[in-house]
């Protein structure tokens, strides 16, 4: 029996990561074709390639103008631009833009069609996508927990079967959990796969939250799926940078 094939909804786009530490990803177009992206992200492009910037990602033709307004009241309250750029190749052949981070780390390709079809990330993680890719926020379960956990609270749900680019300051470190619970810094985290249960707890009693120099909330991950965190949350170097400044600011 043969199988039906499934229409992809996103387009396909072809990719070159560049750069070790400080890494861009170049996007490769095919004519007609579009990448979605954070405001800022772009870094280069070839000529061809138009460039609009519209309120909300674009995933829904038909969505009205309240529908885009909604849209872009959430990405408000997540502290993200609230608009994001479109960026369509109208030439007759390949054309090529560039998007990077906005601080030293690692750029992560994620095929979202081999996981799912679903990502769950940090709301300051995404970088670009291939068009047809939802964007949406989640609020985490516990509101008093989650304001006072800072970077723990908002999370971006990534919905598509095509390509998505998250961004991690440091190192990435991936791991695979079969059951099992993490207890990870809260701005360690990057993303997590569907079957990963998500919450935030406090990290020990008082006494150890003001002294211990760790995160006041670590988010605990459990089930099954695989946890993406990153080795130095930008969180972290911005603090000790701004420490080092002393009064100067």
């Amino acid at each position: 029996m043969t199988l039906p094939v499934l229409q992809q909804h996103s387009h396909d786009i072809d990719y070159h990561i560049i750069g070790d530490d400080m890494q861009l990803v170049e996007v490769e177009l095919d004519p007609g074709e579009t990448v979605i992206a954070e405001a800022g992200a772009m870094n280069y492009m070839q000529e061809g390639i138009t460039f609009s910037t519209k309120m909300g990602d674009g995933s829904d033709p038909d969505q009205g103008l309240v529908g885009k307004l909604f849209s872009a009241g959430k990405r408000m309250v997540s502290g993200n631009s609230l608009f994001m750029g479109h960026f369509t190749n109208e030439s007759s052949t390949k054309r090529h833009v560039a998007f990077g981070a906005p601080y030293p780390g690692k750029i992560l390709p994620i095929e979202l069609s081999e996981i799912g079809g679903t990502l769950t990330c940090q709301k300051d993680s995404f970088l670009c996508a291939a068009m047809g890719t939802r964007l949406d926020i989640a609020f985490q379960k516990r509101l008093g927990a989650g304001f006072f956990g800072g970077e723990g609270f908002i999370l971006q749900h990534l919905t598509g079967d095509g390509n998505a680019f998250l961004h991690a300051c440091g190192a990435i470190i991936t791991r695979e959990l079969k059951g099992e619970t993490l207890l990870v810094e809260a701005g360690s985290l990057v993303a997590f796969t569907q079957g990963i249960d998500y919450d935030i707890e406090r990290a020990g009693n008082l006494k150890s939250m003001l002294l211990g120099g760790e995160g006041l909330y670590l988010a605990k991950l459990s089930g099954h799926g695989t946890v993406m965190m990153q080795s130095l949350p930008f969180s972290r170097m911005a603090n000790h940078i701004l420490a080092r400044a002393g009064g100067k600011g």
